[in-house]
């Protein structure tokens, strides 16, 4: 197999994944959609796919090479997975509490 394409085959293979978790966070709750709000979904995004990049990397870097070529990928999509999915989730509780308190407000 291609040295770059095993190394980012983790990544590679969420991509569908990742689109779709990505589309749901940007298109929910459909209002307020206003510049910061459009902007600060897009920072969510990006940081997501650079954590999920990078823990995919750390994960292939970091396995036990003794494990075997599968363990490596298992870690790193496990890493990069769980890296996606938490910035996501932090993004997604900040958000929330931002547009009620701009409910609150009005």
């Amino acid at each position: 197999m291609n040295p770059q394409v095993e190394l980012n085959l983790a990544l590679i293979l969420f991509i569908p994944w990742f689109s779709i978790l990505g589309w749901l966070f940007w298109a929910y709750p459909r209002q307020p959609r206003n510049a910061a709000r459009t902007c600060f979904d897009s920072a969510a995004l990006v940081l997501s796919g650079v954590a999920a990049f990078w823990g995919m990397h750390w994960g292939m870097h970091n396995a036990d090479p003794h494990a075997g070529a599968i363990w490596k990928q298992v870690l790193a999509t496990s890493v990069a997975y769980g890296l996606f999915l938490a910035v996501l989730s932090a993004a997604l509780i900040a958000r929330w509490r931002w547009l009620r308190a701009g409910r609150a407000a009005v």
